[in-house]
């Protein structure tokens, strides 16, 4: 991505984590942000000895440089559009509506540049009945049908995790949008508007389920750490108070779980070796393998089942993850330097390319630390002109 310039002017996590994606692997990426407040992610999570950054900031802000501009202005506004007019992308997640009261129009936008590529990612879109309605990950997971799926047979339904999954996964959306367009630019010269909304990201990851609600009326519910499809698969505590999960997909799967645990007659037609049979009698099956796996430990239960080649894992803690051989090997945890706090430790760049490796360059940058070059240098704005937006708060 290098020789692309992208304006991330969103706050928190959907749609400026797609930017921090472009970055990783070479684009230049402009967070533009208040004068005054910046993003609100930079007090979002936990705090650092650095007043204008938290850990989550420095994590996902990565690679990106500040330039504060007061787009409430209308002197900011008209700066922002000469930075669009030397950019490629332009990212924002505002409620719809909110870049038009600034006066940044599509039409106003693409007249500075007939070439830019937008992203705008929403909680509910661009369009329709729900588009001014505030939108988070925590809203999207419930109405994007994610959460209703999550939890107990009958008990209330849980986060799907404590972490803003839709924030991410409309950002990859979103991330994919921008490089076909990008494409689409290179063949036509022609930018063009992207709409995601969060909660249609994260409907999108429920396989089957609109299919067979809608050609068999069947609504899936909640089914705890188990599959309605598979048995045995879920979630197990070992003797050391411990969990694994084990995937049992097939019938050569339980087989080879039978095999370890020395109970091959399990997987006979008599008895489980069937899927069928296996479905109907799931209570008895999970039965039998919660108490295998009770008494013993996880080393134990995983070395058995990893000679027989079953489909099982830890279920890691962040704890467990830091000493895991497999996740330092593929460089999963990247130790940066950071001034005045030393070695963060933060995710690592994925997709892993072979040619075209990601880096991470810096951590989540300090409050206007580029505005001064880019004004300067960019926009050619005169140093005095320069202190004057200071002064008045502008820039």
């Amino acid at each position: 991505m290098s020789g692309i310039r992208v304006i991330d002017v969103g706050n928190f996590l959907a749609g400026p984590y797609a930017a921090s994606i472009l970055g990783e692997f070479g684009a230049e990426v402009l967070k533009v942000e208040h004068p005054i407040s910046g993003d609100p992610m930079r007090r979002f999570g936990t705090t650092t000895r650095r007043h204008d950054a938290t850990l989550a900031w420095l994590s996902e802000a990565r690679n990106k440089k500040s330039v504060t501009i007061d787009l409430r202005q209308r002197e900011g506004v008209q700066l922002f559009l000469k930075l669009v007019a030397k950019s490629d992308v332009l990212i924002e997640n505002f409620r719809p509506g909110t870049m038009e009261e600034w006066g940044l129009t599509w039409e106003a936008l693409s007249a500075a540049n007939p070439g830019l590529v937008m992203l705008r990612v929403s909680g509910y879109g661009q369009t329709g009945p729900y588009r001014r309605r505030s939108g988070f990950a925590h809203i999207a997971h419930a109405f994007g049908g994610l959460s209703y799926l999550a939890g107990f047979p009958g008990e209330t339904p849980v986060l799907p995790g404590t972490v803003p999954l839709g924030d991410y996964i409309s950002s990859l959306y979103g991330a994919i949008g921008i490089m076909v367009a990008l494409r689409y630019r290179e063949q036509t010269g022609r930018g063009q508007v992207i709409d995601v909304g969060i909660y249609e990201a994260v409907f999108r990851q429920l396989d089957e389920i609109a299919a067979a609600y809608g050609l068999l009326g069947k609504i899936r519910e909640r089914e705890g750490s188990g599959s309605f499809v598979a048995v045995p698969h879920g979630h197990f505590r070992t003797s050391d108070d411990k969990w694994i999960a084990i995937a049992c997909t097939t019938d050569k799967m339980f087989e080879r779980l039978a095999e370890a645990m020395e109970h091959p007659e399990l997987a006979s037609t008599s008895l489980y070796g069937e899927q069928r049979k296996r479905l109907a009698a799931r209570d008895e099956v999970n039965q039998l393998v919660i108490e295998w796996v009770g008494s013993l430990t996880r080393d134990e239960v995983l070395e058995r089942c990893l000679a027989k080649e079953v489909p099982i894992g830890k279920l890691n803690s962040i704890a467990d993850i830091f000493e895991d051989e497999h996740f330092q090997a593929r460089g999963n945890l990247e130790r940066i330097e950071e001034d005045g706090l030393g070695e963060v430790v933060v995710p690592g760049v994925i997709p892993r390319l072979s040619a075209t490796p990601g880096r991470i360059s810096n951590l989540g940058p300090q409050l206007s630390n580029a505005t001064y070059e880019v004004m300067r240098e960019m926009l050619d704005i005169s140093a005095d002109e320069i202190k004057r937006l200071r002064q008045q708060k502008i820039i």
